[in-house]
C-alpha cells in the first residue's frame, strides 16, 4: 500500500461513511473480457495494443459527448481494421462489433477480491455507490450479469447524468444520492487521474487501485493519493489511514 499524487487530502480526515467504486477494471475484469472477445473475433489477440489505442481514442469521444456509444463502437471497429489496411463499411463494422460484443459479454466476470471486499464494506456499515463513465443501459446490464444489480445504494452513470469523471459534478451527484458530504466518502478506481485524483479534487477521499502496479506519472508527484494493488488491501487502508477506528475489529474478516 503506497501513495501516488494529490494535493488536497486533509491532514485530519473525517470518518468515511461510504465508498464509491468504479466498475470497469475495478470490480469487473473488463480488460480480460475485451481481450478475449478480440481473440474470438480475429483468432488471435496479437493486435490487442492497437485495439487499446483505438479504444482510448474513440472512447474519449464518447465520454466528451462527441459520439453516441453505439456509433463510437462501430467507428472504433472500422478504425481498428483500417489500421491494418482493411477498409470495411458501416454494415460490416457493425456485424463484427456485434460478434465481438456478444463474446465480451459472455466473458464478463468479477475480480477474485471483489466479493470479500464488498461483504466487508457492507458488514462495516459503509454505504456503497458505483460511479462509472459509460451508457446507462450498458452498465446496468453489466452489473446484473455479474450479480451486482442490487449491491449499491446508488449507481451514478455518466451516460444518464450528462457529466463524466473526472468532472466534480459526477462525484457530487453520488454524494447527494448517498446523503453525505464529499469528505465523508471515499472513491476507488483504476484510473489515477480520472478516478483517484478526480475524486480528491471533488472533495472525496480518492484511492487509486493500481492492480498492475504501473508507475505513477512523474508529473503527478505533487498530487499524492493512497494507492492499493488489490481490493483486499482496502479494509486496512480505510482503518489505518482514512477512516474511523470502529472499523478495526472488522479488518480480519476481509482476509
Amino acid at each position: 500500500m503506497t501513495s501516488a499524487a494529490d494535493d488536497s487530502n486533509p491532514c485530519n480526515p473525517a470518518p468515511i461513511k461510504a465508498v464509491c467504486l468504479d466498475i470497469d477494471d475495478t470490480l469487473l475484469d473488463s480488460q480480460s473480457a475485451a481481450r478475449s472477445s478480440l481473440k474470438e473475433l480475429l483468432g488471435t489477440d496479437r493486435a490487442w495494443p492497437v485495439w487499446q489505442r483505438t479504444t482510448d481514442r474513440y472512447y474519449a469521444r464518447f465520454v466528451s459527448g462527441q459520439l453516441p456509444f453505439d456509433v463510437m463502437c462501430v467507428e472504433r471497429t472500422r478504425a481498428f481494421f483500417a489500421a491494418f489496411g482493411e477498409n470495411i463499411d458501416h454494415a460490416e463494422a457493425r456485424r463484427r462489433e456485434e460478434r465481438r460484443m456478444a463474446a465480451m459479454q459472455r466473458a464478463w466476470c468479477l475480480f477474485d477480491d471483489v466479493a470479500a471486499s464488498l461483504d466487508w464494506m457492507c458488514a462495516s456499515g459503509l454505504r456503497l455507490a458505483a460511479v462509472t463513465n459509460a451508457p446507462g443501459d450498458y452498465q446496468r446490464t453489466k452489473l446484473a450479469a455479474v450479480g451486482l444489480a442490487d449491491t449499491f445504494d446508488a449507481v451514478v452513470i455518466s451516460g444518464e447524468i450528462g457529466v463524466a469523471k473526472p468532472d466534480p459534478r459526477i462525484f457530487h451527484t453520488a454524494c447527494d444520492h448517498l446523503g453525505l458530504q464529499p469528505h465523508e466518502v471515499a472513491h476507488v478506481g483504476d484510473r489515477l487521474t480520472t478516478d483517484a485524483q478526480g475524486a480528491t479534487r471533488a472533495g472525496l477521499r480518492g484511492i487509486w487501485l493500481n492492480r498492475d502496479q504501473v508507475p505513477a506519472p512523474r508529473d503527478s508527484a505533487d498530487d499524492r493519493v493512497p494507492t492499493i494493488t488489490g481490493l483486499a488491501e482496502l479494509p486496512e487502508l480505510l482503518v489505518t489511514e482514512i477512516a474511523a477506528p470502529h472499523f478495526a475489529d472488522l479488518v480480519g474478516q476481509a482476509r
